[in-house]
């Protein structure tokens, strides 16, 4: 299920009232808010509340079934079952749980054999008055290629938005991270440096955090303002080239001497498979592209490689100070690009 909880959410302006329906959803569930359906930009929390309602109804509704997945996951699951013949074990399992949620509706566009699965599952799961919670990165009328029947069940129940945090949530949210992980600032203005730097991306903005206390500890130097300036000087106070996926990988390319076609290929020798990890690393801090995004544009991953390769890399930083410096690097490379 993953480690958020509703304790560990920061709420704020752009997302106090998507938190209070999920909230309400994981308290009755079925009942409210159904179907709910979160949907904002990458980065902002969906995930969050989304893991949060599931932890919430299995520690307090202990006798119900409640299963959380990707779209990713469910598409990989049905093809699965249709090619070993079992697709009415892949029916149990979907149809009778009694909290369904599902990350990442919109990869659903263009599948017309799952959009069928999915239909049924849903009427199922409805019918049966169970709770089924869905993420997006758009509203269900901007899914272009979805059938209308399902746009029109998803809006059966509430559809609520996230907005990129203000910068007073920016802030909270970095505090509760300090408070957390047990950092100790030299200075409490580092939180406002940061958060101004970083206006929209929530992952981002702990990534920020991150390299600070990183470097920190490599220089044996207080974190505080000084500090935070240098690490963050790639970071222009203002909005410059958006980062793109291509982008990181000709940075990446450039950078290791390994071609993007070796990066997105499927050679294992380790100085590719450390560039194709530095990539996936840096998409992930630094674009607002999901991880199955990440994971189809390196070479048709699964989003389960980009999270391992994302968390190798994040704790190679913290252990490696050569790792480090090209993480740096490279992130000062990407956000210089014209």
């Amino acid at each position: 299920m993953g480690k958020y909880t509703f304790d560990t959410f920061v709420i704020g302006q752009s997302n106090r009232f998507a938190h209070a329906a999920a909230l309400a959803a994981a308290e009755t569930p079925g009942t409210q808010y159904n179907p709910l359906f979160i949907y904002g930009g990458v980065g902002l929390g969906k995930t969050h509340l989304l893991q949060a309602i599931g932890n919430y109804a299995l520690r307090n509704h202990p006798g119900l079934k409640v299963r959380y997945l990707t779209l990713e996951t469910f598409t990989n699951d049905f093809i699965n079952s249709l090619r070993d013949d079992s697709i009415e074990g892949f029916k149990n399992r979907y149809r009778t749980v009694d909290v369904l949620l599902i990350d990442d509706i919109q990869f659903l566009q263009r599948k017309e054999q799952t959009q069928e699965e999915f239909f049924h599952t849903f009427n199922a799961l409805y019918d049966a008055q169970k709770q089924i919670v869905i993420t997006s990165d758009r509203h269900p009328k901007g899914l272009a290629t979805l059938e209308d029947r399902l746009v029109s069940r998803f809006e059966w129940g509430l559809i609520t938005d996230i907005q990129p945090p203000d910068l007073e949530t920016r802030v909270a949210i970095l505090r509760k991270k300090v408070r957390s992980d047990g950092i100790i600032l030299a200075d409490d203005d580092v939180l406002m440096l940061i958060a101004s730097r970083v206006p929209t991306n929530i992952r981002e903005l702990e990534g920020c955090l991150t390299r600070v206390v990183a470097f920190s500890s490599f220089t044996k130097r207080p974190i505080d303002v000084e500090l935070a300036r240098e690490v963050l000087k790639d970071i222009p106070e203002t909005p410059s080239t958006r980062v793109t996926i291509d982008l990181i990988l000709s940075a990446v390319a450039e950078t290791t001497g390994i071609s993007v076609t070796e990066i997105t290929g499927d050679k294992r020798s380790r100085p590719v498979v450390e560039s194709r990890h530095l990539a996936m690393y840096l998409a992930r801090e630094l674009t607002d592209a999901s991880l199955p995004k990440i994971g189809e544009r390196i070479g048709n991953r699964d989003h389960t490689t980009v999270l391992h390769a994302v968390e190798k890399i994040a704790k190679l930083m913290r252990e490696d100070r050569e790792m480090y410096n090209r993480v740096q690097r490279l992130t000062s490379k990407v956000k210089s690009a014209r």
